[in-house]
């Protein structure tokens, strides 16, 4: 492996590629440590260092995605969550309206309209999110027990306001060609980068105070069980990551003129985890719903007291199977918009393709529909297994910051690192013939 990384090193277009990616993560990472003007850095970090002390989770996803610039609200607070989300919607989207089904369809043309679309979504949620932080942070809900959150904003002028939306704003769309840059000039998928990088960077701080917050031989046995539970998730995340059904297709020989075409073997890649980390992000999405409903509502009712008391902590058993539930239903449901089966059956019957054993046409998506639904079940229970698990063993240490270490950040933390590799090693086998693995 290290041979592998010096003989990247050496290659010299390879090393510009790393060399402007690492580049790339040294400006984010310094934006997300610059504070938005207009707001107290003194009041931000007393009440940070009081939160962490505390148990608000309430937008812990969204710090955990910004690699903690939210509640330190700096110009990269909202991080590169706007952009995820505009994906998702318009993935979502496209099975829903035809004209983004028919851009879809038409290659790397309609592609480029999509991402410009996206784009412009991305813009706008950062608005609409950025100013649904700086109204939290004026109201002083963003850190709730502070004694000096509602000090965190001292101008609360119309001014100071447009100015913290703005900065928010364009701060995301920094975050956005940021990425997009690394896409072009540097190792590619820079967007999972960044979230790599956000995620990773809480990482050393939260496994700290689990040391610091442990009792037993002065938390040193919290840590090490914490490292081993998280190798071994790695190792299980791992594994069923690169698990697939590979359905194989033949494909008939096909006379035109005098030079025959197909006759070939290939086969149909299905993934056991077909749909990534979208179905942990949606549940998580959904289930802050209620606990911000409840954060912002002055009624002191007892539905308020019922959300607070079973749907803010995640180690309540109520929000443990409502979470675990919401994953395996997103899980179907992501997969059965992303992957069409009718689709790929007409594809293979136009180009002369069939599955062994299975007619051409309908059959042959019924055939598809059937395993992709058997695969998906271990798939969804896995997703629901990964993102329990670190919740539950962390219940006790929910007040030391403990986010980055979720099944959320295993998932991406593992998937990216394991394509950035495989992009790296494809790109040393084109000039080597010789990549990471012997």
């Amino acid at each position: 492996m290290l041979t592998a990384f010096a003989r990247a090193f050496k290659t010299p277009d390879l090393r510009k590629k790393l060399l402007f990616t690492l580049g790339i993560i040294v400006v984010y990472r310094l934006g997300a440590h610059i504070p938005v003007p207009g707001v107290s850095y003194e009041n931000v970090q007393t009440c940070v260092d009081a939160a962490q002390k505390g148990n608000n989770s309430l937008f812990g996803l969204v710090n955990m995605f910004s690699g903690g610039a939210l509640l330190q609200i700096t110009i990269f607070a909202l991080g590169i969550m706007p952009y995820i989300t505009a994906s998702i919607i318009l993935q979502l989207l496209t099975v829903v309206i035809p004209k983004l089904e028919t851009l879809k369809k038409e290659g790397s043309s309609g592609q480029t309209k999509i991402t410009q679309y996206t784009r412009y979504l991305t813009v706008a949620l950062a608005i609409l999110q950025g100013t649904g932080l700086v109204a939290t942070a004026r109201s002083g809900a963003l850190f709730s027990g502070c004694p000096v959150a509602n000090d965190i904003v001292p101008n609360q002028s119309i001014f100071t306001t447009i100015t913290m939306v703005v900065t928010m704003t364009a701060g995301t769309a920094a975050v956005m060609w940021l990425g997009e840059l690394v896409t072009d000039k540097g190792i590619g998928n820079g967007m999972s980068i960044l979230m790599f990088i956000s995620i990773a960077s809480g990482l050393p701080g939260s496994l700290w105070a689990i040391k610091q917050s442990g009792t037993l031989a002065k938390g040193w046995i919290e840590f090490g069980a914490t490292i081993l539970i998280g190798f071994v998730m790695v190792g299980l995340v791992v594994f069923v990551e690169q698990a697939q059904r590979r359905i194989p297709v033949q494909y008939a020989k096909r006379m035109i003129g005098r030079r025959s075409y197909g006759g070939t073997s290939t086969y149909i890649p299905l993934k056991v985890n077909q749909a990534g980390v979208i179905p942990v992000i949606f549940a998580s999405s959904l289930l802050y719903i209620p606990a911000l409903v409840a954060q912002f509502s002055s009624s002191t009712s007892g539905w308020k007291t019922w959300i607070e008391g079973h749907f803010v902590k995640g180690d309540h058993p109520y929000y443990i199977v409502t979470y675990f539930l919401l994953i395996v239903f997103f899980a179907f449901f992501y997969v059965a918009i992303s992957f069409n089966p009718e689709e790929v059956a007409d594809n293979m019957k136009k180009y002369g393709g069939f599955i062994p054993g299975i007619r051409a046409g309908r059959p042959t998506a019924e055939y598809l529909s059937y395993v992709l639904n058997r695969i998906t079940w271990p798939g969804s229970l896995y997703l629901g297994l990964i993102a329990l698990v670190p919740q539950v063993a962390l219940a006790s240490y929910s007040g030391s910051n403990g986010s980055s270490i979720s099944g959320t950040s295993i998932l991406i933390i593992v998937g990216v690192g394991l394509e950035t590799v495989k992009q790296i090693e494809s790109q040393l086998q084109q000039r080597n013939y010789e990549g990471f693995l012997r």
